[in-house]
């Protein structure tokens, strides 16, 4: 299969590229840049220029390929707290690639969040059947689980709030990690019991190749190993491997001390990932987050 994956040479992506690969499909990426260029040439993919503000280049990419994975976002927009702006220009990207794929039954898979269903007041961990109406994220997955009406293979991946591995460059994981070199100590809201699902960057590169070679139309996958680590526990572990304390902050203090990370890092996110372990045979066999946090490359600096 010739499959078109925005986001390529990102974190998700460079483990992707490499399992499609393996797996007897050729790729051809999204490069904003020529470093990006670069490294998709160097795993054997191919590449076309452009970002997700360039609709036109999105469609004419999807119409010649045999399948879509669509994994870039505005992180930038997004760290910024401009998370309107980030949402806008993922379900525009979406709306391009599902105008390319209409009626064609190729395989289309999106990327939302596990975060979403710490919104929706559950008091269970949150599986693949709950939905909600609309909101950050939630509308681009939405229409895309929608557009199997459209005659399109559909699937949307929800990633944990921590995908984690060597590969790990800007993620929440690094973004705890500075805030606490910035602070002088490993920062949690309030007690720290809520939990937040994790999963290793590799086991949920496999996943996606999955629901693009599998996934019926409409599906809603969790890409998720540890179901909930209570967010104290992560940022103790973050503790231990910079040699300083972990405390806590209140919701007011939290912008101060973490950022971007305020609105999410209250949230209880406990995820099963039940469904999709039968649906497509994923079982997840890499460490954890807490037995990656205790290994040295996630304290490492440039």
């Amino acid at each position: 299969m010739r499959v078109f994956i925005t986001g390529a040479s990102g974190h998700v992506g460079s483990a992707l590229v490499p399992e499609l690969r393996q797996h007897g499909h050729s790729v051809v990426g999204l490069a904003r840049s020529d470093a990006s260029a670069a490294r998709l040439t160097e795993w054997g993919a191919e590449f076309v220029r452009g970002d997700l503000d360039d609709l036109d280049g999105l469609r004419a990419a999807a119409e010649g390929a045999d399948g879509v994975i669509h994994l870039a976002f505005r992180h930038d927009a997004m760290m910024t707290g401009d998370l309107s702006a980030a949402a806008e220009t993922d379900l525009a990207a979406a709306r391009a690639i599902v105008d390319a794929l209409a009626g064609t039954d190729k395989p289309f898979v999106g990327t939302s969040g596990t975060g979403l269903l710490g919104r929706a007041g559950l008091d269970r961990p949150g599986t693949e059947d709950d939905t909600m109406p609309g909101g950050y994220r939630i509308d681009t997955e939405n229409f895309i689980v929608d557009a199997a009406a459209k005659g399109i293979r559909t699937s949307v991946v929800r990633l944990p709030p921590i995908t984690h591995s060597t590969l790990d460059h800007h993620g929440f994981a690094q973004a705890f990690i500075t805030f606490a070199r910035r602070n002088g100590f490993s920062a949690y809201v309030g007690d720290g019991t809520n939990r937040w699902p994790s999963v290793h960057t590799i086991d949920a590169a496999r996943l996606y190749r999955l629901a693009l070679e599998s996934a019926p139309a409409g599906t809603r996958l969790h890409a998720v190993a540890d179901e909930g680590i209570e967010v104290r526990r992560i940022a103790e572990a973050i503790g231990r491997g910079l040699d300083l304390p972990a405390r806590s902050v209140t919701p007011e203090q939290a912008p101060e001390y973490i950022g971007f990370l305020a609105p999410f890092a209250g949230i209880d996110n406990p995820t099963s990932a039940a469904r999709t372990s039968e649906l497509l045979d994923w079982h997840p066999t890499y460490p954890g987050l807490l037995e990656e946090l205790a290994e040295a490359f996630y304290f490492r600096t440039a």
